[in-house]
């Protein structure tokens, strides 16, 4: 198994049992989230040996991941020298969707600094070109950082042993030359997961989550995947497809799916079906989804109504990946969770409605709409710390 499917996270506790990689990536996130920091609180913090901190932190000082910064005032003693990360060193992450693809740069601790929006062309033969040139451009606004990689987010399957794309029903573009086009045309490295994966990742990466425990990351889009993390590991399954709940047969005789089926999970708990819920509702087209929520949550009767049709099918789903998997608890991703007050419970009721041996935790992901643009640091830096 590939070392990046091995997740390291500073929730597990120090042990000389446990592999250097663990400890070095435990002494980075101490230092991330609790920047400055000094080498004595990342001693007592983390639970590591002083002279173990003292040879990761030389390590991490000598490879640039992180600086030293002003020394601290004590009453006595030596006055110690805080630690931060370094914030010239960023990561390019993009998000694709069907109808768009976000470009941004962001720090390694997963603050957005700029941003760009990609609408694919007319012709599906240019749209890989478009997103290079843009990620071409807003490298080149930021010539004065050093970039370690770029996250690429895929609303679809991504085999990374076979190094191809499996399974991406709701592109309708050739997708599966992004990767090589965006290398070529940067020459940095290039780490590309389904998108889902990418927010369970992130989760465990920024300290969101325990690793010691499992969790689903149910990603609702245009589509609905699911990333899991099991025993501590990103669980792929053979062909790196595991985790497409969305595609999982509801019903025999419902609607067709982009896969080819019928009646599968997206067809009723997508944003394109809260969509199309209100359009059959209110007999007109439906508004952009993030119109539809603000709807909602302005108290428009047809799209409340809508969107609860959408979240009692989202609850339904949760049931059966609670019944399947057990997690401790399930983190929903995407635009959905900027109104969570009002579609939160009423998923948890729906996914509660039926016996539950296991009832796991619901909460949306940390960063609301914009998780899935930070997961991409988690991509980068899990593959290039550890």
């Amino acid at each position: 198994m590939p070392t990046s499917q091995y997740i390291a996270t500073n929730q597990l506790s120090a042990s000389n049992k446990m592999p250097r990689q663990i400890n070095r990536n435990l002494i980075f996130n101490q230092i991330r989230t609790r920047q400055p920091i000094s080498r004595a609180d990342l001693s007592r913090s983390s639970g590591l040996q002083r002279s173990t901190v003292s040879l990761i932190v030389e390590e991490l000082l000598r490879e640039r991941w992180i600086v030293e910064g002003p020394t601290g005032q004590i009453p006595r003693g030596r006055r110690p020298t805080f630690l931060n990360v370094n914030s010239q060193r960023v990561v390019l992450g993009l998000d694709v969707h069907p109808a768009q693809t976000a470009v941004a740069v962001t720090d390694l601790g997963g603050t957005i600094l700029a941003q760009d929006v990609v609408v694919p062309p007319e012709d599906p033969k240019k749209v890989v070109g478009a997103i290079a040139e843009a990620v071409r451009r807003i490298i080149a606004s930021y010539g004065d950082h050093s970039f370690d990689g770029i996250g690429i987010n895929l609303p679809g399957r991504f085999d990374p042993e076979l190094d191809k794309f499996m399974f991406a029903p709701n592109i309708d573009w050739p997708v599966g030359r992004l990767l090589s086009r965006v290398k070529q045309a940067t020459g940095l490295p290039v780490v590309v997961d389904n998108v889902a994966n990418a927010c369970a990742l992130s989760e465990i990466w920024f300290g969101y989550s325990d690793a010691a425990h499992d969790l689903v990351a149910v990603n609702v889009s245009e589509g609905v995947g699911t990333g899991i993390i099991a025993n501590g590991r990103l669980l792929r399954g053979a062909g790196g497809v595991a985790g497409e709940f969305g595609h999982v047969q509801l019903d025999p005789n419902g609607l067709a799916c982009a896969c080819g089926s019928r009646g599968c999970w997206e067809t009723v708990a997508s944003n394109r079906a809260g969509m199309r819920y209100y359009a059959e509702i209110a007999h007109k087209p439906s508004p952009a989804f993030d119109v539809l929520l603000q709807m909602a949550e302005s108290g428009d009767a047809r799209a409340s109504e809508a969107i609860d049709r959408m979240c009692k099918a989202l609850g339904r789903g949760m049931h059966m990946i609670a019944s399947a998997l057990a997690p401790s608890e399930i983190v929903v991703v995407g635009d959905i969770t900027t109104a969570w007050q009002l579609a939160g419970p009423v998923i948890e009721t729906e996914m509660r409605r039926n016996r539950l041996v296991r009832i796991p935790k619901l909460r949306p992901a940390r960063g609301g709409n914009q998780a899935r643009l930070r997961s991409a640091v988690a991509l980068v830096m899990n593959e290039n710390l550890l």
